[in-house]
């Protein structure tokens, strides 16, 4: 039988992708082939790749197998790469081969799907850790209730001191300390109650409004079909349906992140956009110089790609003027903290300091990845005369990859309170190096 040219090259294992699944059904080479039309040796040969395959016979063999070609003829997609690429990174000299991940899966998906699952949940314990950390650390809510609660508890010492230590009191006095043991008592109860909540949130990744606005963000691939379909007027709809939108202060949050979405949204239709994306590589240099907008606009919609159009994985942090995290879509092995400001090297901060000029380089954390970025800081709000602009800060990421423009190295990490580069001369004073 006759093999037709296909429009594109297969991998060159599609042979043992073609093996896997007949063994996977149980099906013998004898009648694979009969069922195809061609010989037992020949598909011998195409099974240990040393045969090229495509066309009609691809097509035929995937229909016999009941998969779709592209199963047959495509590695392990952007997401699974991406995360078996981080489980081997974080074994370090340890780790295997990285350059084998289209064979693992295409040989042994089963076991793929495990490691990666494995990856997810790795990856997202280490968010939670990361994200208690640091709101234990540098959370002004946590940094206030612990306040109150040691303020309390310094009270009801020093009035219990009095009662014992002086034994002759006025019962007048007496017992008005007995009130104010009794109302700090209370006091100290209301608080800690309030303090423990604090981390026995439902989920437990959504503890403040923050957490729970990206937690419904990462709930829907940082994509709303309903908005990009009709636009700001679905937001309520939205929020109706997402998980701890009845708190006030998340509603609103919410409410506020949504309806930029919905502007970029309607600035950058999604279907034109995706296209466009698509026929640059994803390069977000020409996409900007092809949609003809501002840079801003076009980093923060590059984070609401589908998955299923060919988009690598990326990483967004939006930053206001002081450097705080206003929002953010994580990506493996770039910590993006939610609470204070991330790596003073990031292009991120010195885009704030020159709204508008954009700002591309390559980052390099301490555990050796390194991130393609790209950032720009815009103003938010419109100002009317005389008012202070809203400005904020856009920095998107990418994993890095062979590129055909050079770009500076900045060796940076994720912020001074959780870095690793104690000889780092940017390091903010007094913060340990771990």
């Amino acid at each position: 039988m006759k093999e037709t040219a296909n429009a594109s090259a297969p991998s060159e294992i599609t042979g043992s992708r073609i093996r896997e699944q007949r063994l996977a059904r149980g099906l013998k080479q004898a009648a694979l082939a009969e069922a195809v039309g061609v010989s037992p040796s020949y598909l011998n040969l195409i099974e240990h790749n040393h045969r090229r395959i495509g066309g009609k016979l691809l097509l035929e063999i995937a229909r016999v197998l009941v998969v779709d070609p592209s199963a047959l003829t495509e590695g392990a997609d952007a997401e699974v790469s991406a995360l078996l690429d981080a489980a081997a990174r974080a074994q370090g000299d340890l780790g295997p081969e990285s350059e084998r991940i289209d064979e693992l899966a295409a040989r042994f998906p089963g076991w793929t799907a495990l490691i990666a699952a494995q990856e997810r949940r790795v990856q997202r314990l280490d968010a939670q850790v990361e994200a208690l950390r640091d709101r234990l650390t540098h959370d002004p809510v946590l940094s206030e209730a612990m306040h109150d609660v040691l303020s309390s508890v310094a009270a009801i010492r020093s009035t219990a001191d009095i009662l014992v230590r002086e034994t002759d009191l006025d019962p007048a006095w007496r017992g008005r300390f007995h009130r104010n043991l009794h109302e700090e008592a209370e006091r100290l109860s209301t608080q800690a109650t309030g303090l423990l909540a604090q981390f026995e949130a439902p989920d437990a990744d959504v503890g403040s409004p923050a957490e729970t606005v990206e937690a419904m963000f990462e709930a829907a691939g940082h994509l709303f079909a309903q908005i990009e379909a009709g636009g700001e007027g679905a937001i309520e709809a939205v929020l109706d349906r997402a998980p701890g939108m009845d708190h006030p202060k998340a509603r609103a949050m919410g409410a506020a992140r949504l309806a930029d979405y919905a502007r970029d949204a309607k600035l950058l239709p999604l279907a034109p956009f995706t296209r466009a994306a698509q026929e640059v590589g994803f390069d977000p240099v020409a996409l900007v110089a092809r949609m003809g907008v501002g840079v801003a606009p076009v980093l923060r919609r590059m984070a609401n790609l589908p998955m299923e159009c060919g988009a690598p994985p990326v990483g967004l942090a939006i930053c206001d003027a002081a450097g705080a995290m206003v929002h953010r879509r994580r990506l493996s092995g770039f910590a993006l903290p939610r609470v204070v400001a991330g790596c003073p090297l990031w292009p991120l901060y010195r885009a704030l300091s020159r709204p508008g000029q954009a700002e591309e380089a390559e980052i390099e954390m301490p555990h050796g990845a390194r991130f393609h970025v790209w950032a720009v800081a815009d103003i938010h709000d419109g100002a009317d005369f005389g008012a202070a602009a809203h400005v904020q800060g856009v920095m998107l990421i990418m994993q890095a990859r062979p590129r055909a423009r050079s770009l500076a190295l900045i060796a940076a990490g994720p912020g001074c309170e959780t870095c690793s580069r104690a000889a780092c001369s940017a390091r903010r004073a007094g913060a340990p190096a771990v």
